[in-house]
């Protein structure tokens, strides 16, 4: 059995004396694990850090082995982004969600929003907004996406800048009033009404925050990445 994939780099841990077992999430194969023989060498430990873009190829005698892993990089950003504190918590964050999915199920479009994260993380003023979208993504693709389409009180397209904590769909400014102090704001750059400041970001990372230890980490008794909540300080400080 073998296969060959793009991925990225979840986590790494070191496995006898020289070799390591990365963790990845691949375009087509989803959420891998495998062995990369020599993977603590010189040359393979700045290859094999989480963040990194590689081209996989994996083979294994039989698919439910573990298998092993021959990696070449692709792009290789972890060490800028390790020298940055809020962007470490950025990547640190994506990671420690990203290493919930199913093994070895597919996700090709919440990794195609990873890359965009990736992608832009040079850019402080982007990525926030960007890893608020992939989460929303991740509780799309584990089956518990928030509806923000239209009201869910009145069916109205218009004017949707609030999120019901318990069904997770949009509610409307008419049809919020009796309900506000209930409610999430919706984040207009979740409603694609331009770009994303601060605050806004802040927002839409409390409503996924809730929905994900709702649906996701409570019943698994999994705590939230403590990455996430110093990420959310860094930018609640931007706004102070």
């Amino acid at each position: 059995m073998d296969w060959r994939d793009e991925g990225i780099i979840l986590g790494v841990r070191p496995h006898g004396e020289s070799s390591a077992i990365i963790e990845t999430l691949t375009e087509h194969h989803g959420r891998r694990l495998g062995l990369v023989r020599g993977g603590r060498s010189r040359r393979q430990r700045p290859i094999l850090q989480a963040g990194n873009i590689v081209s996989l190829h994996w083979h294994a005698r039989l698919e439910e082995h573990l298998g092993n892993f021959q990696v070449e990089p692709l792009s290789l950003r972890a060490g800028f982004i390790i020298e940055d504190r809020f962007r470490l918590a950025g990547l640190s964050t994506l990671t420690a969600l990203a290493q919930i999915l199913p093994e070895r199920e597919p996700h090709p479009r919440l990794y195609e929003t990873c890359r965009i994260v990736l992608d832009a993380i040079e850019n402080d003023t982007i990525w926030p907004a960007l890893l608020v979208r992939w989460e929303l993504g991740l509780l799309d693709e584990l089956g518990f996406g928030l509806d923000l389409s239209k009201c869910a009180a009145t069916g109205s397209l218009e004017d949707l800048n609030y999120v019901s904590p318990r069904t997770g769909r949009a509610v409307s400014v008419i049809a919020a009033q009796p309900y506000i102090d209930k409610l999430f704001h919706l984040p207009g750059f979740l409603r694609g009404d331009g770009s994303a400041s601060t605050p806004d970001v802040l927002e839409g990372f409390r409503l996924t925050g809730h929905f994900l230890e709702r649906h996701v980490l409570g019943p698994r008794a999994i705590a939230m990445p403590l990455s996430r909540a110093w990420l959310a300080e860094a930018l609640l400080q931007r706004v102070q």
